[in-house]
């Protein structure tokens, strides 16, 4: 029972160990990582996205490699420019891994490899460029800097995507230039804007009163439109009103006319009437008045039948005294 036993313990284990070593044998290689296969010591293959058996004892994976874009973070370089101004630049570098075996054999440490081939490009670089050009020039040195690294680490199988200046950091004493400068600069735009803006003001008031006057003057046009529209309205009431009576005094006259004729006035009646026309004409206020020729053969009428009357009169009262 006891050699049994033992021989069972035995087998376990051998299974177990078996196990355990098929297990190792199987990979899975997740979803943007790839992995680098040797076989005695010499590179196998890769192994992409997926689920992977190797020979035990024979072949392991020398590396896992991640395909991801990677951000490297180098700390400040010291450059000097042109003008021999030593600053202080950091850069940041966006690379991925396209080759996994020549990450994997091309070089020793790739992160190390591309932060000294980084600080050796800057410095060529800023080197060819005075202080105001590498402040004011980011764009031009990243682009000089993405084109050189690219090409210097294709051979790693790594690919850089971008590169990016972080901080550039002159000397104390030309920060305390620029911040005077800047200074300056702003105190120089604040006195344009207030400049402008008292001119503005200024142009605002001047077109303010323009405005005012020809509103002024508008409204007096207007005003002096009205007063001309109500006299000449006034005027043709006025008018209209002696128009009005004076038909109403032909009107009535030509109806008093018509009216004697009805009656069937005769020649002496119409003479009255005209006499007595002339009476009133000659009460009037006129220092001059016109007598037609046939009104001055019935005045002589007129006249001579008073004489006769207070003749007549006369011998009455003769002839009553006797």
């Amino acid at each position: 029972m006891r050699a049994l036993s033992a021989g069972v313990i035995f087998i376990i284990v051998l299974v177990v160990i078996a196990a355990l070593i098929l297990a190792s044998c199987v990979k899975v290689v997740p979803q943007a990582y790839a992995m680098v296969l040797e076989r005695l010591g010499a590179y196998k293959a890769t192994w992409g996205t997926g689920i992977h058996f190797k020979v035990p004892f024979i072949e392991r994976v020398a590396r896992r490699v991640n395909l991801k874009e990677q951000v490297v973070d180098f700390p400040p370089q010291p450059v000097i420019t042109k003008d021999n101004v030593t600053m202080q630049i950091d850069t940041v570098i966006f690379f991925q891994i396209t080759d996994p075996k020549l990450y994997a054999y091309g070089v020793e440490n790739p992160i190390m490899a591309i932060e000294n081939l980084s600080a050796t490009t800057l410095r060529n670089i800023i080197g060819d460029m005075e202080l105001d050009e590498t402040l004011t020039s980011r764009e031009v040195i990243n682009t000089k800097m993405r084109a050189s690294l690219d090409v210097a680490t294709d051979p790693w199988g790594i690919k850089v995507n971008r590169v990016e200046l972080k901080n550039i950091i002159p000397p104390a004493a030309i920060q305390d230039a620029m911040e005077k400068q800047m200074k300056a600069e702003r105190e120089r735009r604040e006195a344009i804007l207030i400049a402008e803006g008292q001119k503005r003001s200024t142009i605002l008031v001047a077109e303010g009163k323009k405005e005012s006057a020809i509103l002024d003057a508008e409204a007096e046009k207007q005003a002096a439109i009205l007063r001309a529209e109500a006299q000449k309205e006034k005027m043709i009431k006025e008018a209209e009103g002696q128009a009005a009576a004076v038909l109403k005094v032909q009107n009535a006259t030509a109806e008093g006319i018509r009216m004697i004729k009805e009656a069937g006035a005769d020649q002496a009646v119409l003479t009255i009437k005209s006499l007595e026309a002339f009476a009133k004409a000659a009460d009037g206020r006129s220092t001059k008045i016109i007598i037609p020729s046939d009104i001055q053969g019935i005045a002589g009428l007129a006249a001579s039948l008073k004489g006769i009357v207070e003749e007549g009169g006369k011998e009455e009262g003769k002839g009553q005294n006797q």
